[in-house]
């Protein structure tokens, strides 16, 4: 669809600065100059819509240029008292107009969201009034008597019903995550405690999830205020994890949290009951604003950025006097839904809190909010709920390459198993350490602080069984007394499932309760969205490619970036997108003669046209014969000295590193749904495989269903979810007119 050249779309950031508001910014301009519109930005949120003047400006494709990786809003925003007036409202709909703007997309939290949407409303009225002031024309109201809108959530808050994340949560996330990690170091050598709070107005997002991200010991919520005696329950719970071999004791606050009369929770009123109860006196760490800052994370730059594209394309497509879309993503979907549902809904929470519904708050909140709330129950606790041991034994092995969350997935598998009387195994080295029987019995403490390791600390292999493999694994099987497996890992863990399913009539130690789980840098797993260790990866693949734009900053230079992936193309596709990459190549599609022709003469007007960097992504599978050495030195022949040409490979630091809060989240839900999966198994006497898909109650689903979707052959699933951003790349790559 392309827009008339009348069209004239703007643009706002308003209420508090989010990481990825930038990234939402850059699309939307881009998106919507490729769609034959023109994109003005809105400065300093209503503030400027109110003021006018300088604050409305036009913006160009090469003005959003370098933005992805800006923490913060380039546009700015600010508060606007006068925006709650009619008198204010009236002057904000004479500015839009007399710039021929009557189409809005805002990034901004409910309140912002709100004020559009009454805006929006009144807008023929307040018109109408402007037209009998004289202040504007008839001809011009006529041309413009109704606004357009639609609505992105940027808020480091994630409190916006309608939509699983918000731009700037994950960064905000990481934030936190990275500073729990860092505490917990100084913590644990002294034995100490400390007390972080955390952002969040009324919704504990960010404090659950960053909680069990960092392997925290307690935290305090809006949505469930602790009962009475709270103050002896939190000294317990610590007092129980000190004595299982704990050495440092994190509580983490939202700014939010309320008892159940009503009163705050603060940082210092659990430091002062802490110091009561037990004479050590805890240190407080406030977090504050530096939650808001920094570079955002790889998914706040693609999740927003592929938000931003669907804004354009709704807005451009609303019918007049239509209701406004909330831009949001839904597990792997960018969706629209009704904004004003979303904003009342997301409201009533505070009032289900407030007149003591917390269950309906919880469950308001999405069905994984209320889950993570029960795994962190079982997370804190230093004994099991489960008094009577069951007898049995569940093994823990990996197999595959390493994934960062490996170390997660063992951690929490291992205290939801001890919590319902399990005996747990380790077996390590993988497929290889169980042939050679490799198991030994782990308890809780042999798992603490495993949340923030990078690496698997129960070892991993890359290997296939053979069939002169089968009963000497089956055997291993039965020396160790398991009942039940569960086996996490990428493209060789699922080989392995699928081989011991397809042989279990001939070894009967297959006949156990299995769940995979997938792990792989790679995402190239079926029925899963992102598997553990892909979110880490990518961001490490978005590091490495700011870094080469700033090697990059002081001369004219191209580079080709090479990521791993085999052949899948998940991470050279997001890392192209959220690196703001001019092309991406991937496996699936390959490389041919005549595109690449096409690309070096885009390259090369690029540079003609005044640009200085230049940035490529291709997969490490991508092509046999045109790998990134030969496109770097193509690219460079025909540069003909006018820019020098470099390949960078990022290679195996895409396995390393510390794992980031989505990936550890990731983990944290995977290994919880995998043992419930064996528990009820082992409880029902069902000897079945099960295998985590996306969608699905519990996480998990037969195996023989889930395995359907690998393609054996290309080492990848059959559906991947990622390909529906390929056009997003693609459009905003290249501005109108340059070579295609």
């Amino acid at each position: 669809m392309t827009a008339p050249c009348a069209i004239r779309i703007g643009v706002m950031t308003s209420g508090g600065d989010a990481q990825g508001m930038n990234a939402a910014v850059r699309a939307i301009v881009r998106a919507g100059l490729r769609e034959g519109a023109e994109v003005y930005a809105i400065r300093e949120g209503w503030q400027g819509a109110y003021e006018g003047g300088e604050h409305i400006t036009r913006l160009h494709w090469s003005d959003v240029s370098g933005l992805l990786g800006r923490g913060g809003t380039t546009i700015g925003t600010a508060r606007c008292a006068e925006m709650r007036t009619v008198d204010g409202q009236r002057q904000v709909v004479r500015h839009l107009v007399e710039r021929g703007i009557d189409r809005l997309i805002v990034i901004g939290g409910d309140g912002s969201l709100t004020g559009a949407r009454e805006l929006m409303l009144r807008w023929e009225e307040l018109l109408g009034e402007l037209v009998e002031r004289g202040e504007v024309s008839a001809e011009l109201a006529e041309r413009h008597r109704c606004l357009r809108m639609a609505g992105i959530v940027g808020s480091i808050d994630n409190d916006m019903v309608g939509t699983d994340m918000t731009i700037g949560t994950d960064s905000a996330m990481h934030r936190i995550t990275e500073a729990i990690d860092a505490i917990s170091s100084t913590a644990e050598s002294h034995r100490r405690t400390f007390i972080v709070e955390v952002m969040g107005r009324n919704c504990g997002y960010l404090a659950l999830m960053t909680t069990i991200a960092g392997g925290a010991d307690y935290t305090f919520i809006p949505e469930r205020p602790p009962r009475d005696g709270w103050e002896d329950r939190m000294v317990q719970v610590l007092e129980r994890g000190r004595a299982a071999g704990r050495r440092d004791s994190i509580i983490v606050v939202s700014e939010g949290a309320k008892d159940r009369q009503g009163l705050p929770i603060t940082a210092q009123r659990v430091r002062d009951v802490f110091v009561e109860r037990t004479g050590e006196e805890p240190r407080i760490t406030i977090l504050g604003h530096v939650q808001r800052g920094g570079t955002p994370s790889a998914y706040d730059r693609w999740m927003a950025t592929a938000c931003g594209v669907e804004a354009v394309q709704a807005i451009l497509e609303a019918d007049e006097g239509s209701e406004p879309v909330l831009i949001g993503v839904d597990g792997d979907d960018v969706v629209r839904r009704p904004l004003m549902a979303c904003v009342e809904s997301t409201r009533a929470i505070a009032g289900m809190v407030a007149e003591g519904n917390y269950a309906e708050a919880i469950a308001s909140r999405g069905k994984g909010f209320a889950t993570m709330i029960d795994i962190y129950r079982t997370l804190i606790e230093a004994r099991p709920t489960v008094t009577e041991q069951r007898g049995k034994r569940i093994g823990i092995m990996h197999a595959g390459a390493l994934a960062p969350g490996m170390n997660q997935i063992d951690r929490v598998a291992v205290r939801a198993g001890l919590d319902r009387g399990y005996s747990m195994v380790a077996i390590e080295g993988g497929v290889p350490g169980l042939i050679a029987g490799q198991c030994r019995e782990v308890g809780w403490r042999d798992v603490e602080g495993m949340a923030h390791i990078g690496g698997a600390r129960f070892g991993t292999r890359r290997y296939v069984p053979t069939e002169a493999d089968l009963y000497p694994m089956a055997r291993a099987l039965e020396d160790s007394g398991i009942d039940a497996l569960l086996i996490s890992g990428g493209f060789h863990a699922y080989a392995t499932v699928d081989m011991m399913q397809r042989e279990r009539h001939r070894y009967p130690a297959f006949n156990i309760p299995i769940a995979l789980l997938p792990a792989s840098i790679d995402n190239n797993l079926p029925a899963w969205n992102m598997a553990v260790g892909s979110d880490t990866a990518l961001n490490t693949v978005v590091d490495s490619i700011d870094m080469v734009r700033m090697s990059a900053s002081a001369s004219k230079r191209a580079f080709v970036v090479e990521t791993m992936g085999r052949t899948c193309g998940f991470l050279p596709l997001l890392g192209g997108i959220a690196g703001g990459a001019e092309k991406v190549y991937i496996p699936e599609t390959g490389i041919q003669l005549t595109q690449l022709a096409k690309d070096v003469e885009a390259l090369v007007d690029a540079f003609a046209s005044g640009r200085s960097f230049y940035l490529a992504v291709m997969g490490e599978e991508t092509s046999t014969h045109y790998t990134s050495e030969v496109l770097a030195r193509m690219f460079e022949a025909e540069g003909h000295g006018e820019f020098s040409v470099r390949q960078a490979i990022v290679g195996h630091i895409q396995q390393g590193g510390v794992t980031s809060p989505f990936d550890r989240i990731t983990a944290t839900r995977l290994g919880h749904a995998g043992v419930d999966y064996l528990d009820r198994m082992l409880q029902e006497g069902r000897a079945e495989y099960g295998a985590a898909e996306s969608g699905v109650d519990g996480l998990m689903s037969p195996a023989r269903r889930v395995l359907e979707g690998m393609d054996w052959t290309n080492q990848r699933p059959y559906e991947q979810w990622w390909l529906k951003l390929r056009s997003v790349a693609d459009e905003l790559s290249r501005a109108p007119g340059q070579s295609e």
